[in-house]
């Protein structure tokens, strides 16, 4: 695919997904957090994925049925139960967002600091779902998005134990309106805090 921020379903098939530069703002500006991203998609689920963080040399990767792993070890998202004690995140889709992405963003943001503990706002969203995935953080969100920022962490939240869906709790594709990754105790308490 041509357009890195491109969102929607893939064509039919077998498609590789592949961001040089995800987080490419960070990477600009001398931040650390970006990464180079490749996931093989197989009808528009993701079946294989390594995102490799180049300036801290981690590298994670997953497989359907396989995992998901961190250099090797394997990866676990949170045991949190409660979003009150909850560390969640969200991201930025894209700079020139639709406005009312961009009010249902802010909209969701005021709810979630009303009901976790702590919420970051950053880009990229793929950094936020490896946390997901490590258990450093235990749920993210977003609304549009692009597929190479989502389709790396989708799978890794999955193999790792967490759940995705769309903000409402039903099951993600890439060509929804928004996105979902959370440990399983909380996603139910996300779902109800993003669709109040």
């Amino acid at each position: 695919m041509e357009d890195e921020l491109g969102g929607g379903d893939l064509p039919p098939g077998e498609w590789w997904v592949v961001d040089p530069a995800e987080g490419n703002v960070n990477h600009l500006r001398g931040l650390p957090g970006w990464a180079v991203t490749a996931t093989l998609v197989r009808g528009n689920r993701p079946v294989l994925t390594a995102v490799h963080l180049p300036l801290t040399g981690e590298t994670y990767t997953a497989s359907a049925g396989g995992g998901a792993h961190l250099d090797g070890r394997p990866l676990r998202v949170s045991d949190t139960e409660d979003l009150g004690l909850g560390l969640v995140a969200t991201s930025q889709a894209r700079p020139d967002e639709d406005e009312a992405v961009v009010r249902r963003v802010g909209v969701s943001i005021t709810a979630m600091l009303s009901t976790a503990l702590v919420v970051r706002a950053s880009v990229p969203a793929t950094l936020h779902l490896l946390t997901v995935a490590a258990g450093r953080v235990d749920a993210f969100w977003q609304f549009a998005g692009a597929r190479a920022d989502l389709l790396p962490g989708a799978l890794l939240v999955t193999e790792a134990g967490g759940r995705v869906s769309d903000a409402g709790g039903r099951p993600w594709t890439p060509g929804g309106e928004s996105s979902l990754a959370a440990a399983p105790g909380v996603h139910g308490q996300a779902v109800a805090a993003l669709t109040r």
